[in-house]
């Protein structure tokens, strides 16, 4: 289990980075012959990321429903994202035999969406959290000071309209 760091942190990175949602949507239960493959695909296309950091993949987590299986991933750069989307073994090996087997029968979608973000255009909190999320990705530091506040954190300011308790020494 993941260690709770308690109080009031935030990510903190002075670059530019991507993030990039992809996952998949079960349309017919009974069709499992049909969807398990695609689920199946991509832990070994995480695997292939978490061991080749020079591909510009950060970090991900996994988000299931009764339907719905998706990953938030962290990138570097578009550039890294769509040269592995293109390049990578994994991912290019179950992307053509998605199209293969699947194609549009309708009995699985897939989907993804990418946010380029520039640097100085995101802010977070995690309050009482793991180590989680862009935090994970970048770096995690207290929110505290210019930090404390959303618009601080995105360089505007801003005061905080409920007090901010305290961090626990560490």
């Amino acid at each position: 289990m993941e260690k709770v760091v308690p109080g009031r942190y935030t990510a903190h990175t002075e670059d530019s980075f991507v993030v990039f949602i992809i996952g998949m949507r079960i349309n017919r239960f009974w069709a499992v012959h049909r969807w398990l493959p695609v689920f199946m695909a991509m832990p070994g296309m995480i695997r292939e990321l978490y061991m080749n950091p020079d591909l510009g993949f950060k970090e991900g987590h996994m988000h299931f429903s009764l339907r719905r299986t998706c990953i938030v991933q962290y990138w570097d750069s578009f550039e890294q994202l769509e040269h592995y989307a293109r390049k990578g073994q994994k991912h290019l090996k179950a992307w053509r035999d998605f199209n293969r087997k699947i194609g549009t029968d309708g009995t699985v979608g897939i989907f993804h969406e990418t946010y380029m973000i520039p640097k100085g255009h995101s802010e977070s909190v995690y309050n009482n959290m793991p180590v989680f999320g862009l935090a994970k990705a970048t770096s995690h530091v207290p929110a505290t000071g210019r930090r404390e506040t959303a618009s601080r954190r995105l360089g505007r300011e801003g005061e905080p309209a409920v007090p901010t308790p305290p961090n626990p020494a560490n």
